[in-house]
């Protein structure tokens, strides 16, 4: 099991950027497949990037690559997503999350086990 706790959200104009942060807990960080969902009001929650546990690798959903990145920091047992150029369409709150079971390529498919609460993140038009 791992805990995981999301910062980083909060308002920004469209085109701005902002950066999430979700810090976990736990011995066995490095062994897991880390990412992002998100939901918006009103509808599922959907796949936004994942990141391979040695972070060489990374995946992303078609509508938030080329703008988002995703990296992690094993020894902070970190892990990040850069959001750039940001539409009011990316509106929504952004959920961290952590499986070491489900592939990285699997993670568009299959709900990973190990969630954060949530963080917020607005875009104003």
């Amino acid at each position: 099991q791992v805990q995981l706790v999301e910062s980083g959200g909060g308002l920004v104009q469209a085109g701005g950027s902002l950066r999430l942060s979700c810090a976990a807990s736990g011995r066995t960080f490095s062994s897991y497949v880390m990412g992002w969902f998100r939901q918006a009001p009103g509808k599922e929650r959907e796949f936004v990037a994942a990141i391979s546990w040695s972070g060489a690798n990374m995946y992303y959903s078609d509508s938030v690559k080329g703008r988002f990145t995703i990296s992690r920091d094993n020894a902070k047992t970190t892990v990040y997503l850069q959001m750039n150029s940001l539409k009011f369409e990316d509106t929504a709150v952004y959920y961290c999350a952590a499986d070491a079971q489900v592939g990285l390529t699997s993670w568009d498919r299959r709900y990973p086990s190990n969630w954060g609460q949530g963080t917020q993140v607005t875009v104003s038009s």
